[in-house]
């Protein structure tokens, strides 16, 4: 057994260890977010028998495979070009970063949050390490793929999409990396999650590479029969008149009409592995506050029918409406021509799946992802793109998003 009280300098000295002990390792964090669907508050585990895709097609198969070999629980994340999986797509832009189309790993040992200690049924070898001051400033300069006048550009070009009747939403998206770094992961996890503390937190190492996400947004997940997706869509920068924001926000005929186009979205994926009319909005257009902004949240639920597995039925929904638009293939097919790059992990999913069935991902975004091998960090954002969008609006709501992570970085 292991057993220490659960403070945030244990916390820290504990990932450090498992950070320098072990090759794959993934940290969920729910900050103690009121959430009914949560299962954890904070939990690390490790293990080794892997399951890692560097190829899309087949990978849902792949992890069918993988699922019914294994009778613990698995931890991983699924990179968005899966959707050439789902679908008949290609990628063909470059990755920044080239982490595998789909990697898991099996739980060999975990450590919970429980009753204010951090628990283990396994008893624990470490090397401890004290938290070292934060080392995450970098003297080369954060490098913007996409300049604000291509930015503009490009939504307008989006809109002539929608006007022309190809899509009614597109989540459109831009890169950022800073080549060069030698920077603690750990460390900045703890920081990127002091200044923004979101529900589905995470760190995830695979070798040398790392993701860390600040992630708000939940993709899916599996409670019982029950499916849940909580797509985010509609945001405003947070003010001291906190009322007064979601006010603005609730009524904005703009927000409310790309949350709806992408809960109908949502809705229709879920339908294909649900029980015929189980499909119901348990909260359309719910207000959310989170340290830089809210956000405009809505729940859609379904009962899983049951000639459907767990793989089908994240696979049916994937990659998530939220960061896709819609319709979603032509969406998906206008974002591979309109982006510089490959999205790779980001606007994937990470998260785990039980063995008996129960599964949680969130949505990769708010997200930094790090090859420490290369001394590359990258990171990106995106807003959802619509007829009545204002390119330089929906310009400085992307520089909203990533504000956590800019500031993390030492930059403004």
């Amino acid at each position: 057994m292991f057993s220490i009280p659960c403070t945030e300098e244990n916390k820290q000295k504990l990932v450090r260890a498992i950070d320098q002990s072990e090759n794959y390792f993934c940290l969920l964090n729910s900050n103690q977010y009121p959430d009914p669907y949560s299962t954890l508050n904070w939990k690390i585990s490790y293990g080794d028998r892997l399951l890692s895709r560097n190829i899309a097609e087949h990978s849902f198969e792949e992890l069918r495979t993988f699922l019914s070999n294994s009778a613990k629980p698995i931890y991983g994340f699924l990179g968005y070009d899966l959707k050439n999986d789902v679908e008949k797509l290609s990628s063909k832009n470059t990755a920044h970063i080239s982490f595998p189309e789909l990697f898991f790993f099996e739980e060999l040992v975990a450590i919970s949050e429980e009753n204010n200690e951090l628990k283990s049924s396994s008893s624990l070898d470490f090397d401890w390490v004290e938290p070292r001051n934060p080392s995450t400033k970098s003297n080369s300069k954060i490098i913007q793929h996409v300049s604000k006048i291509d930015y503009v550009k490009n939504v307008q070009r989006i809109q002539e999409h929608i006007i022309a009747g190809d899509v009614y939403e597109l989540n459109y998206c831009i890169p950022f990396e800073i080549l060069d770094i030698q920077i603690d992961p750990v460390e900045l996890y703890f920081l990127l999650n002091k200044r923004s503390p979101n529900p589905f937190s995470g760190l995830l190492k695979i070798n040398h590479q790392y993701i860390i996400s600040a992630s708000p947004e939940r993709f899916l997940c599996k409670r019982g029969s029950k499916i849940i997706s909580q797509p985010i869509k509609g945001t405003i920068k947070r003010t001291e008149n906190i009322e007064k924001d979601i006010e603005q926000l609730l009524h904005s005929e703009k927000e409310r009409a790309e949350n709806v186009m992408i809960v109908d979205l949502v809705r229709n994926d879920l339908t294909k592995t649900a029980i015929t009319g189980s499909i119901k909005v348990e909260e359309l257009f719910g207000i959310y506050s989170f340290p830089q902004l809210h956000q405009m949240i809505s729940t859609v639920t379904s009962i899983q029918d049951e000639q459907y597995d767990v793989t089908e039925v994240i696979k049916n929904a994937f990659p998530m409406g939220s960061m896709t638009g819609a319709p979603k293939v032509r969406a998906m097919e206008l974002i591979e021509q309109l982006e510089v790059f490959k999205r790779a992990a980001y606007s994937g999913a990470l998260g785990y799946i039980m063995p008996d069935g129960t599964f949680d991902f969130n949505v990769l975004i708010r997200s930094i992802f790090i090859d420490q091998q290369e001394k590359k960090l990258n990171f990106n954002v995106g807003s959802a793109i619509t007829l009545d969008s204002n390119p330089e609006e929906e310009y400085e709501e992307c520089l909203l998003k990533a504000k956590a992570i800019f500031k993390v970085l030492g930059s403004e």
